[in-house]
């Protein structure tokens, strides 16, 4: 009965604990992080504010594990075009329309992931998930390399270019206060051919692979 009463409780703490993932996971969706305030948190997960630091030492812990869910999604889903059938050039322009696209559906999110100021935890995960980022698209970069498809050219320093450009001309367009002002189209297209052109790619052909998968970067979780 001990060992039952165990594993009951065990399984009462899990749910308590992504209960409180979810709930911070939605405040940021609908308002950045400066939404997500530990009373807000606990509010909307039915616990008290001493229950969360029960299993988050302090909202940025809480911060950090939220961003790192959230981009596990997003890098799963560009791994898996940059794994994909197609051209180098191809399957580059998918995973960068396809993060761009993402982001824009997602913008609070995006805007809270990737610009937001916060705290200095925070920042220094977002550097680490920027990495993680560049790697899948070095990946892309080295097998075009190889195999012809690309011009020779240092993967890793280029893939970090690609991950700064294609976030930086995102900072406007998913901000607070300017997201409404730009032609989402428009900015996709001219995002996605300066990074082939930055690397030496082809123009993107039409019929090239973009999952149909709901977006990550917004309040649900898939």
């Amino acid at each position: 009965m001990v060992y039952r009463r165990s594993l009951l409780m065990e399984e009462r703490l899990a749910n308590n604990r992504d209960r409180i993932l979810a709930a911070t996971r939605k405040l940021v969706a609908e308002g950045g992080f400066r939404e997500a305030q530990i009373a807000a948190v606990a509010a909307l997960t039915g616990v008290s504010t001493g229950m969360i630091y029960r299993y988050f030492s302090s909202k940025a812990e809480l911060f950090v594990e939220v961003l790192g869910a959230a981009v596990g999604a997003e890098i799963e889903i560009l791994t898996e075009i940059a794994q994909g059938s197609g051209s180098a050039s191809e399957r580059l322009s998918a995973a960068v329309t396809c993060f761009v696209r993402r982001a824009l559906k997602g913008p609070n999110l995006a805007y809270a992931f990737v610009f937001e100021p916060v705290d200095p935890e925070v920042d220094t995960a977002r550097l680490r998930y920027r990495k993680k980022f560049g790697n899948v698209f070095k990946a892309i970069l080295v097998d075009g390399i190889e195999k012809g498809d690309l011009p020779d050219q240092d993967p890793e320093a280029s893939a970090a270019c690609i991950v700064g450009a294609f976030t930086e001309a995102l900072v406007g367009p998913i901000g607070p206060t300017t997201r409404n002002m730009h032609d989402r189209e428009r900015l996709v297209e001219s995002i996605q051919t300066f990074c082939l052109r930055a690397v030496g790619g082809a123009a993107k052909q039409e019929g090239a692979a973009e999952p149909t998968s709901a977006p990550a970067l917004s309040s649900d979780p898939d």
